[in-house]
């Protein structure tokens, strides 16, 4: 095992704030790296995709390659955390279809099209939000089609909470997850809306439903703890509570997340965090509700 590879995956997780399990002191060394190269696949795609200084379309088109390269063994030897990731691949087995399909959620991202309905956005889920919760399930050994819905739910979850905090910062890269259908129901314009300096009445009813809507999806998620041993458990439901809490956030800021943006400040995380480890032995743990 190359452990400076891994150290840097490691370090890369450590040096962001994201709702993923890879430092979570109930998990094996072993999977703890594992889950660390996965996580540096998804955080250099998605850097790529949002931050790369030139030509994004071309700078995905090569991490494809090289991508496709190291899930058949064959890492270049200029990227530490493909080495990293080639040894977990193989030791895990996993299947490189949700890698692609990250890779290929960032390249529409590079498109800049409106989403026309939510069965738009949520096509454009599958490829960037659920394959990371299999990647996650492969890696943990449970990759079980019968999962699959509980964990697609919850990353579904994850997503849209972060789409409704994050309005300013992505109109920002030029992007907009709002559904059409949905703004043209409460009367908003999102090429006007969107460049206020704070969110009029109507788009805070428009993000208002599309928070519950998140809400939703977490909802149906929950049940996929209860599934797995129980040192996963905490991982798992802390993911859903996390996206919990940003919709708490956004509700408490009314629905504005254009004049600044909602977050989950470190003494909640650690609440979560802590309070989840206490109920790890325990199935049936009731879902979050609003507070």
């Amino acid at each position: 095992m190359d452990d400076a590879a891994y150290d840097r995956c490691l370090d890369l997780a450590r040096d962001h704030y994201e709702n993923f399990p890879v430092r979570s002191s109930l998990l094996p060394r072993e999977l703890a790296r594992d889950l660390a190269a996965v996580y540096a696949f998804c955080r250099t795609t998605d850097d790529l995709g949002d931050e790369f200084p030139g030509d994004r379309r071309a700078a995905l088109r090569r991490w494809e390659g090289d991508v496709r390269a190291t899930l058949k063994g064959a890492p270049p030897a200029d990227r530490p955390i493909l080495g990293a990731l080639a040894e977990t691949a193989g030791r895990r087995n996993l299947e490189p279809t949700p890698f692609l399909l990250l890779i290929e959620a960032n390249r529409r991202d590079q498109r800049l099209e409106p989403y026309a309905d939510e069965a738009a956005l949520l096509d454009y889920c599958r490829h960037s939000a659920t394959p990371v919760g299999r990647m996650v399930l492969g890696t943990l050994g449970f990759d079980e089609s019968g999962l699959h819905v509980y964990a697609d739910a919850t990353c579904i979850g994850l997503q849209l909470a972060n789409f409704w905090q994050d309005l300013a910062r992505d109109r920002e890269n030029g992007r907009c997850y709002l559904p059409l259908d949905a703004c043209s129901r409460h009367g908003v314009d999102p090429g006007v809306e969107l460049e206020r300096a704070s969110a009029s009445p109507a788009l805070r009813g428009l993000v208002a439903e599309l928070v519950e809507r998140a809400r939703e999806w977490l909802i149906r998620g929950w049940p996929l703890a209860d599934r797995l041993p129980a040192r996963t458990r905490p991982l798992v439901r802390g993911f859903s509570r996390g996206g919990w809490a940003i919709c708490d956030a956004v509700a408490a800021a009314g629905y504005d997340t254009l004049s600044s943006r909602p977050t989950v400040g470190v003494t909640r995380r650690r609440t979560i965090a802590g309070l989840e480890l206490l109920r790890a032995p325990r199935r049936g743990v009731s879902a979050p509700t609003r507070g």
